[in-house]
């Protein structure tokens, strides 16, 4: 097998950007065919949209207001022209926000960046993300079926169970969270567990610092990115020249200044916006919510796409944590529910490698079993658990945070 996942990563800049654009006008008039598309680009010539310049001056898409225009217009916000029964899965995500999968192989295109990652055919791939309703599981499964491997479909969760399965298959690829790999390690090595076979991981859905990342390295892990979302698939990946990420191939990825949709300099940061070139599910200018910036010239290893210096935080309040996107207006459901609560802030940390979160709530009254009912709603409304902190009236900033992300950037 050469280095590479195929001859599209080696191409030159000049023939890339024009194999993108001669497409995009055909993916264009794709999604001109859905109501909510067809209403959005009302008087659009695509054949006219040729060119960088030409898709900036096209409106932005944000994926925090997909939630309510899904709302409206079941399941899909009318922003897509095939039917639902085309698809090979139908998912929903924290928001909630409905998301298909084609049916082609690979249909999220995971398994360049699992190849980057040094993965091979016939590799055993043990899978610890859900495959319960959300498509992380299957982004993951079918890009490491598409490579050729041997998937263990674990999902998160029940250690003691993994450890028997680790044993039993000898996985050599661990991929899933940073946060559960830490897990699964620790058990290990706190119950004599052997999941030596293990060799390489790739890791996607939580923040991966450089301290975890040594603690890893050091049990003899060579652990791997991805950058993907739950409506594109894999957007980049790292390397082994472990400088930023590379962008995938088949998407047209800017980076623009929060809150329009202006493209920045080249190493400014700004908020990743995407379109794909996916005609049953085409995407414009989707603004994810996450702040990159571009790093100049070309990966040491011979890929020529542009590379990012990866995830660098939010450009706006909504947080993943845990591999689990949580929006302000989940917390604004957990306000709804408890009549007592004048004001929320959910407050994301990091504690032992691990993401945290706690929900600091002014209020009017505290009944008996009061913090105990919050922390139930927040576990119900988020899919994760939470610390509960009762503060008086006026002890939160007049700010308009509702989501508040400390943690670490980089």
């Amino acid at each position: 097998m050469t280095e590479h996942y195929d001859t599209l990563e080696t191409r030159s800049p000049e023939e890339r950007e024009a194999d993108l654009f001669a497409r995009l006008p055909k993916l264009l008039a794709a999604a001109m065919q859905a109501p909510a598309y067809a209403e959005r680009l009302r008087g659009l010539d695509p054949a006219a949209i040729t060119d960088r310049k030409a898709l900036a001056r096209l409106p932005v898409l944000r994926k925090a207001d997909l939630p309510a225009l899904q709302k409206a217009n079941l399941p899909f916000g009318g922003l897509v022209p095939s039917r639902p029964g085309s698809f090979g899965r139908l998912f929903t995500s924290p928001g909630p926000i409905f998301e298909p999968e084609s049916a082609s192989t690979d249909a999220w295109g995971v398994a360049r960046g699992l190849r980057a990652a040094g993965i091979q055919p016939g590799d055993i791939v043990l899978n610890t993300l859900s495959y319960h309703l959300t498509p992380g599981g299957f982004i993951l499964d079918s890009g490491a079926r598409a490579l050729g491997c041997a998937v263990i479909p674990a999902g998160p969760g029940n250690t003691e169970q993994q450890m028997e399965v680790i044993g039993a298959y000898r996985p050599s690829v661990y991929v899933g969270t940073p946060d559960f790999l830490k897990i699964l390690i620790e058990a290990a090595e706190a119950r004599g567990g052997d999941i030596t076979s293990i060799t390489r991981a790739v890791v996607s859905g939580a923040a991966f610092p450089p301290s975890l990342q040594a603690w890893v390295r050091e049990r003899g892990i060579d652990a791997y990115q991805l950058y993907a979302t739950a409506d594109l698939g894999l957007i980049a990946y790292e390397t082994a020249a472990r400088e930023g990420m590379v962008l995938n191939e088949n998407l047209i990825v800017e980076i623009v200044r929060p809150g329009t949709g202006d493209p920045v300099p080249e190493g400014e940061v700004g908020e990743v916006v995407v379109t794909n070139l996916d005609p049953h599910h085409p995407q414009i200018r989707l603004a994810v919510g996450d702040l990159t910036a571009v790093l100049p010239g070309m990966s040491a290893c011979g890929r020529t796409n542009t590379r990012i210096r990866g995830w660098m935080g939010r450009a706006d309040q909504t947080a993943k944590i845990k591999g689990m996107f949580v929006r302000p207006e989940q917390v604004a459901e957990i306000a709804r529910r408890h009549a007592e609560i004048a004001k929320l802030r959910l407050v994301v940390g990091r504690a032992d490698e691990t993401d945290t979160m706690t929900l600091k709530a002014e209020i009017y009254a505290e009944p008996a079993g009061f913090v105990d009912a919050v922390s139930s709603t927040l576990q119900q409304v988020t899919k994760l658990k939470g610390a509960v902190e009762i503060l008086p009236l006026g002890a939160l900033p007049n700010d308009g945070k509702v989501i508040a992300d400390e943690r670490p950037v980089g």
